[in-house]
């Protein structure tokens, strides 16, 4: 657990030496960040503030009425955040409880927004005068990644399309494989971005916020519409990169297919002629013409080079 109090407008993380100073900071603390608390940490957390903690099912019901809901305990909020992992991106659900003095994050997995937030933190870049703007803040922050990790999609699809599209070498199959994984991403954003446009439009019904406040997540919504046509564009561009990868390795293997069709037809003649004078008949007028052999085999290698002659004046090779 982490520990962070609002004093002059600013959040300052709580630091503590030893577990017997945990149940005061639990107390004191105007933020407290959970991950992946153990079972005694839990029950600590719940029975001194006197609530009942989500547990990992609770959190990843996708009904709204389980992900968004006020009850004696506070507003409940379970969104989900964007976890980068090793090649591609993966959600974590956050549960979030929002009491009138203390925000309570509740998460398993690692998350880059609450990362960089608690680094600002340190660094006194977080402004914040109550809870309520503290999560305002972590929301406006999420959004930033977003836009951020979008950004860095667009760019990752200009290096691959520059491939496909211009590199005469390219690798068709890690093409392939690095559109899936950006398609991927992608797709986790437009979920992350959707879910954070109904989290909002929650808050907007049930929080009491200040013109300030109101203002900023009305700004959020609009960076997220935004982000959301921005995310369409780049699922047209992978789809359009991804057509035409398919598209250029159909037409190296056509090419293949045609060098194998032109093959056969012009080895075709050579092996009907060979076949003919390889006929055990008595009556073969050849067989006793002392230039018949030469014939035979200058026969053959003309009707050989005459279809590919043929070819390469049609403009087929």
């Amino acid at each position: 657990m982490r520990f962070f109090k609002i004093n002059n407008g600013l959040i300052k993380e709580m630091s503590y030496d030893d577990s017997s100073k945990k149940s005061e900071l639990i107390e004191q603390a105007d933020w407290i960040d959970a991950h992946e608390i153990s079972e005694d940490e839990r029950g600590l957390l719940s029975s001194l503030l006197n609530i009942e903690l989500p547990g990992s099912d609770d959190v990843e019901e996708i009904e709204a009425s389980a992900r968004y809901f006020v009850d004696q305990a506070g507003l409940h909020v379970h969104s989900l955040f964007l976890s980068p992992t090793e090649g591609r991106h993966t959600t974590v659900n956050v549960a979030s409880i929002l009491q009138k003095n203390r925000l309570i994050t509740i998460r398993e997995g690692s998350i880059a927004d609450f990362r960089l937030l608690r680094l600002r933190a340190r660094r006194g870049q977080v402004s914040s005068n109550d809870v309520q703007s503290l999560f305002i803040t972590i929301l406006e922050q999420k959004v930033e990644n977003h836009a951020d990790t979008v950004e860095d999609i667009h760019h990752q699809l200009e290096k691959i399309s520059y491939t496909v599209l211009e590199d005469e070498d390219a690798d068709w199959e890690d093409c392939i494989s690095r559109l899936a994984r950006l398609e991927d991403s992608n797709g986790k954003i437009r979920l992350c971005l959707m879910d954070t446009q109904r989290v909002i439009s929650f808050l907007l019904r049930h929080l009491k916020s200040t013109p300030e406040q109101l203002e900023t997540l009305r700004e959020i919504v609009r960076d997220i519409e935004t982000l959301m046509s921005h995310t369409t564009f780049l699922f047209e561009k992978i789809n359009f990169l991804m057509d035409s990868t398919q598209g250029f390795i159909n037409i190296e293997q056509n090419k293949i297919i045609k060098i194998f069709s032109i093959a056969s037809v012009v080895f075709l003649p050579p092996t009907v002629i060979a076949s003919v004078y390889g006929m055990n008949f008595e009556i073969m007028p050849e067989l006793n013409w002392d230039f018949g052999y030469p014939f035979a085999i200058l026969l053959m290698i003309t009707s050989g080079f005459a279809p590919y002659f043929y070819f390469r004046r049609k403009g087929w090779l």
